[in-house]
């Protein structure tokens, strides 16, 4: 069982499957990165100033000048800006694979051409006649 298991293992699909899940970690990371730190303020900049991250609804009522100070009084917070910020990155994260996915399929070879069909069987019959009429 232990071979059995070691076999699978070490299969190339397996392990070609623990490397695409390390570098969709390590994709998401710098894509989120990139919402957060360069996306958001840039949208938010032509927004009026806006703070995406910042925008909520407290459900005690009150008003709080940031989403921390909500969340430090203790209340119950929608922050619906980190959503917003999520949808966002959702959208560049699948926009980046789409391109990924253009750029590998351009760069995949065409299928090869089937082979040409032979003759079929009676054609190869008619042939061995014809031969032998000779």
């Amino acid at each position: 069982m232990l071979k059995e298991f070691k076999d699978f293992i070490m299969t190339g699909n397996v392990i070609e499957f623990a490397v695409a899940v390390i570098m969709a970690g390590a994709l998401g990371q710098v894509i989120n990165g990139f919402v957060n730190n360069i996306a958001m303020p840039f949208v938010g900049y032509f927004a009026g100033g806006m703070n995406f991250g910042d925008l909520h609804v407290a459900m005690d009522g009150k008003e709080y000048a940031t989403l921390a100070a909500a969340q430090e009084a203790g209340g119950a917070v929608i922050a619906y800006g980190a959503w917003i910020n999520t949808i966002i990155n959702l959208l560049i994260v699948g926009f980046v694979m789409f391109l990924i996915v253009k750029a590998y399929n351009k760069t995949k070879k065409p299928a090869p051409d089937a082979p040409p069909a032979g003759p079929t069987d009676n054609e190869l019959l008619m042939e061995i006649r014809d031969a032998l009429k000779k």
